[in-house]
């Protein structure tokens, strides 16, 4: 009996020992798993290059997005990225960038992230902003997210669309020029788009050539400008932006071109 009672000791200490590691080990799994459910209620983490790319993944569904570059950068790609931004892709799962941005590439491999890197093709014609909150939404798995955005930017369009075209002059679609990145705000106006230029400065020849089609109002892409486009042609020039603010609205920017060629339009 002495050496039954000897082994029973051991073995309920043995049994208490395993209970206490078990119960450890739940603890520990049940930490992970609330982590892992708290990020899967909030969805990916998202850093944008800019607050363009960061808009879009908003209009996608994602809700932690945040940009490298400020809103306040007028011309993005002339940026200097900081080591705080490396720090911020550093814990991103999805990374976005446009190829027009030289710093895009540098910015992941510096920062070490295991992040995954999706190039976007930014421009504001509809079917370019809805085909890429459409993709964002296939990425982040927000599908449902993205269609309501889309379906609203449909019915903003169309609305924005028929008050600009109320204001046209004399009743009828006036002549633009548009910069190459602007002509979505000719679309927009239902205006007739005489020629595009850009990126770089309206050469001689172009200036002769645009000013022969005596256009009424330039679109002008404010992130770009390179000043009066058509000097002494009479034309009207308005500054667009592409770019969201800082509240990353991306339907903000169409409103704000639809108000500015409505004004426009009416006082001409």
């Amino acid at each position: 009996m002495a050496r039954t009672r000897g082994l029973v000791r051991p073995l309920i200490a043995l049994s208490a020992g395993l209970l206490l590691i078990s119960g450890c080990g739940s603890g520990v799994t049940s930490e992970k798993t609330a982590a892992t459910s708290d990020k899967a209620s909030s969805g990916p983490v998202v850093v944008a290059t800019t607050v363009w790319e960061a808009a879009l993944a908003k209009a996608a569904g994602a809700k932690q997005v945040t940009s490298i570059v400020p809103a306040s950068i007028r011309h993005a790609p002339d940026y200097d990225v900081k080591p705080s931004d490396l720090a911020k892709v550093a814990q991103a799962d999805y990374v976005l960038y446009s190829s027009f941005e030289p710093f895009a590439g540098r910015i992941k491999e510096a920062a070490g992230s295991k992040a995954k890197m999706i190039e976007l093709n930014l421009d504001n014609t509809p079917s370019k902003t809805t085909g890429n909150v459409t993709r964002l939404g296939k990425a982040f798995g927000t599908q449902k997210a993205a269609a309501r955005w889309n379906t609203t930017f449909g019915t903003e369009w169309e609305s924005l669309n028929k008050k600009v075209r109320a204001a046209w002059p004399g009743g009828k679609a006036p002549a633009v020029t548009a910069q190459m990145f602007t002509s979505w705000a000719a679309k927009l106006a239902g205006a007739r788009l005489v020629g595009t230029y850009g990126p770089e400065a309206v050469t001689p020849a172009q200036l002769s050539e645009l000013s022969a089609k005596k256009p009424k109002f330039v679109l002008d892409n404010e992130n770009m400008s390179t000043g009066t486009v058509l000097p002494g042609s009479g034309a009207k020039q308005l500054n667009i932006a592409n770019y969201p603010g800082q509240d990353l609205d991306l339907l903000a920017v169409y409103r704000k071109a639809a108000q500015q060629m409505e004004k426009a339009f009416t006082a001409s």
